[in-house]
């Protein structure tokens, strides 16, 4: 009991936090004023009725600094009633002072645990003295508890609906932001760990073969150009908030791209088999991003690598993808951000993703992305 109490007490305000003031703000200022001075023009048998509308007009204001103070303009509003009250020896019975409900909505929809403790506390004293001075009856004291309840229940319950509407599109950005990092490793790191290699192979050849050189400088022309796009694509979504690009995708049409014979430099080969008009487009622009990623860790991490072999089989069972290169495998690895990316595709799809030596020397990336996963 004692750590409940702890939490509630310490409990933060309402997030995310109350919007600035709307044009509804200025119409319950502008309307209940006009109200209060209807019901004292019409309502002869309530006592000092003008008196009480002219309070109620002056503490409409505290609606205005309702969600950024609640419980201060309800320990006002409820303040300055007790005064009257105990100055007339009555309490009010004009049918506007039902706009306190406003304030105490207020407060356990915006405020923290602390003001609700306190509101909590000033409603029930209020109750109490009330009933105590004999002003109201056991049954007015009930059915003053169940529209104060019943209007708590409501503060919770839109405060709880907004945090978990907040909350999901929290987890929605922070999947969309762990989507953009999966894309951006693979892109950019295919694009840079392609630019690498025609260097190499670039300065290998530079005083035998200038040709061979300028194609290599070509091609990391080339390969910078399409890096510089993407990460400006990708960077100007993270930043700006700007809507993703629509051209479509690459799937298991374009894996030719990633053909490469360069002289100097390893030679990437791409085996595609079966009907791939029948792979749904983000079920084959996820296995392209897994064999972008496969080669790129080849290129960049295998020693003494000649070869690449890409094969994609698609089936009735699925897709099988299969990245084998003839380097020389580490005793030993940790995976990195790229062989997380990859299990993470393959994972979402409710398939499977290996990567590690080959038995036949070399090293394999092997993922399994099962039909049951799309079709329907």
């Amino acid at each position: 009991m004692t750590r409940l109490l702890s939490s509630l007490w310490h409990a933060p305000a309402a997030s995310p936090p109350p919007p600035r003031r709307v044009w509804r703000d200025w119409a319950l200022v502008a309307a209940i004023p006009l109200l209060a001075l209807f019901e004292a023009a019409t309502r002869s048998d309530v006592p000092l009725r003008w008196l009480w509308a002219t309070m109620l007009i002056v503490l409409v204001p505290t609606l205005l600094w309702r969600r950024n103070r609640p419980f201060l303009m309800l320990a006002i509003a409820f303040g300055v009633g007790w005064v009257f009250a105990a100055a007339t020896g009555d309490d009010p019975q004009l049918v506007t002072t039902a706009y306190f409900l406003i304030l105490v909505y207020a407060v356990f929809r915006w405020g923290t645990g602390r003001a609700w403790v306190g509101a909590a506390a000033i409603l029930v004293v209020s109750s109490t003295v009330s009933f105590v001075l004999g002003s109201t009856t056991a049954g007015d004291v009930i059915g003053g508890l169940g529209v104060l309840v019943a209007t708590v229940t409501l503060g919770v319950a839109f405060r709880w609906r907004s945090g978990a509407r907040a909350r999901e599109l929290d987890r929605v950005k922070l999947v969309e932001r762990e989507q953009l990092a999966r894309d951006l490793h693979d892109t950019v790191a295919h694009h840079v760990s392609a630019i690498a290699i025609q260097a190499q192979a670039g300065t290998a050849v530079a005083a035998t073969n200038p040709d061979a050189a300028a194609a290599a400088l070509h091609t990391i022309e080339r390969e910078a150009s399409r890096t510089l796009a993407e990460m400006r694509s990708i960077v100007r979504v993270l930043r700006n908030g700007d809507t993703a690009e629509r051209a479509p995708g690459p799937g298991l049409a374009e894996l030719g791209a990633l053909v490469r014979t360069e002289p100097g430099s390893p030679v990437v080969a791409v085996q595609v088999t079966g009907d791939i008009e029948t792979v749904p487009p983000t079920i084959a622009a996820a296995v392209y991003r897994v064999a972008q990623e496969g080669v790129t860790n080849a290129l960049r991490h295998a020693r003494n690598v000649t070869r690449v072999d890409v094969r994609v089989r698609v089936d009735d069972a699925g897709i099988r993808l299969d990245v084998h290169d003839d380097g020389e495998a580490a005793t030993s690895f940790s995976p990195g951000f790229g062989i997380t990316g990859m299990q993470e595709r393959a994972m979402l799809l409710g398939g499977t993703c290996s990567a590690g030596p080959a038995e036949g020397g070399g090293w394999t990336v092997a993922a399994v992305i099962p039909r049951t996963g799309w079709a329907t």
